[in-house]
């Protein structure tokens, strides 16, 4: 009797599956929207499976170790081991493509420094002189804005703690303030984006009571008003529906699960006046340095900022500017505007820099840089183009043990990282990861002092243009300050 039902259960199994089958294909030959499926019934389906598994298997079997994009493997490894105190000591040689236009070479000195020799590199005020309460930025390395929505519960603790232990800020992003980012006790630049989370009024506009509420947390160190980011100038921020939690909805005042859309620029700031207005207000308000991130287009910007300022005296001028380049990236955004829009960091940068110099805003106004700057030696080079600073995301983002699954914006994040998803969260412990934020920030300050003494240099605010070459296009290398000259001040 067993046996006879064990037949029957197979029977019926089989005829399930083929009825499967001849549902399947007569769905594929009678549908008009893929071609493929509709000439090609059943096996069809293979060419959209292997598809959605070729990013995947591109990334562990066939590219190589400086192939993969956005971030390559020789990157991604690297900042782990500096994450998991490994070090960072290679053997038989280096992979980097030395002779590749855009390739970094440090000018090594005839007589480095010895230990004796060297200096701790010093903290660089922010503000100073312009707020009643000035910040004192310690780290050369910093984490960049994520916003709490974009990144998970225990991906914000951990930065928090990482953060605190390393002596290292944290960009809250534009999604406000969480008690998440204050856990850790560590320093904070409170970000206020198009939409004003955090600090919006009854009608959406900004709130003065709001931000002394902010200005009261000691270690809201600083403000920083956004303009646009390098991943999608022009665009403000994305977080899809499926990512809006209660506990996210509250924070931002918006209503759950729905997609939050910032506004594409703020709706009281059109205009340089009226951007210089707002950080005078905020400043006064909050009693403490007031910033402006954006990504850069061309000189059109800075040359409007640097006037105005000049005309308005420099009590109106921005504390510090946070520039990002195209190639930052994004929990989600528009590929159009990713792909295009914005220059680098490496063209940014400089032009930045030396419209403050010409105009005598370079000790006013404190620069920090941002744009795929996760290594030591991309710190360098924008230490040596001008920068004071340089702010991280994805850095921190791979320190937390993020693999590059390209699902931020999806909530599927494997890691626990982008994901609100209580199961894959539990694979982020926050006292491990919160040590190997603080390790990744230690040992990227330490390595871009060690490229500092092989210049010859005491410490690494020491750095100039000089110090650092850039492979061209015809193998040869070409000094930093041979691309871009030093500008001169009041030219």
């Amino acid at each position: 009797m067993l046996d006879l039902l064990l037949v029957a259960l197979g029977v019926l199994l089989a005829l399930s599956f083929v009825g499967a089958l001849v549902y399947l294909y007569v769905q594929d030959v009678t549908q008009e929207k893929h071609a493929v499926l509709r000439n090609f019934p059943l096996v069809g389906h293979l060419r959209y499976f292997f598809e959605r598994l070729g990013e995947y298997f591109r990334q562990y079997f066939f590219l190589g170790d400086r192939d993969e994009m956005p971030f390559d493997r020789a990157t991604r490894s690297w900042v782990y081991r500096m994450a998991k105190n490994e070090g960072g000591i290679i053997g038989f040689g280096s992979t980097y493509r030395i002779h590749e236009p855009g390739a970094l070479v440090f000018v090594n000195a005839p007589f480095p420094v010895l230990e004796e020799e060297q200096r701790p590199t010093p903290a660089v005020l922010i503000g100073d002189g312009y707020c009643r309460i000035p910040f004192a930025g310690r780290s050369l390395v910093n984490i960049s804005a994520m916003s709490f929505g974009a990144i998970s519960r225990p991906a914000v603790q951990a930065l928090s703690r990482g953060a605190a232990a390393a002596g290292c800020w944290l960009d809250t992003g534009e999604g406000g303030l969480s008690p998440y980012h204050l856990e850790g006790g560590c320093d904070i630049i409170f970000q206020i984006g198009t939409a004003k989370y955090g600090v919006r009024d009854a009608n959406g506009g900004l709130s003065d009571d709001r931000l002394r509420e902010l200005a009261a947390h000691e270690t809201v160190r600083a403000f920083e008003i956004k303009l646009s980011q390098g991943a999608k100038p022009g665009k403000g921020g994305v977080l899809l529906g499926n990512k809006v939690t209660p506990e996210i909805a509250e924070i931002r005042g918006i209503p759950l699960g729905r997609d939050s859309l910032s506004p594409n620029r703020h709706h009281d700031v059109a205009n340089i006046d009226e951007l210089l207005d707002q950080v005078e207000h905020v400043r006064a308000v909050t009693g403490k340095p007031v910033g402006v991130k954006t990504a850069i287009g061309g000189r059109n910007f800075m040359d409007q900022l640097t006037a105005t300022v000049a005309r308005r005296g420099l009590q109106a001028a921005p504390d510090f500017l946070t520039i990002d380049g195209g190639e930052g990236g994004s929990g989600a955004a528009p590929q159009a505007l990713a792909d295009h829009m914005a220059l680098s960091i490496d063209e940014a940068l400089p032009l930045v820099v030396d419209a403050l110099i010409a105009c005598g805003l370079k000790e006013r106004v404190r620069v920090i840089a941002a744009g795929k700057l996760v290594t030591p030696a991309r710190v360098a080079w924008a230490l040596a183009a001008g920068a004071d600073f340089v702010n991280t995301a994805r850095g921190f983002m791979f320190s937390l043990g993020c693999i590059q699954a390209l699902r931020c914006h999806a909530n599927t994040c494997p890691t626990g990282v982008t994901t609100h998803d209580p199961r894959l969260q539990r694979g982020l412990v926050v006292e491990d990861k919160a040590a190997r934020v603080a390790s990744y920030c230690r040992n990227m300050n330490k390595e871009i002092e060690m490229i500092a003494h092989s210049c010859g240099l005491r410490h690494a605010r020491e750095f100039r243009r000089e110090h650092v070459r850039i492979v061209q296009h015809s193998g040869h290398s070409v000094a930093l300050d041979g691309l871009y000259p030093h500008a001169a001040p009041g030219t």
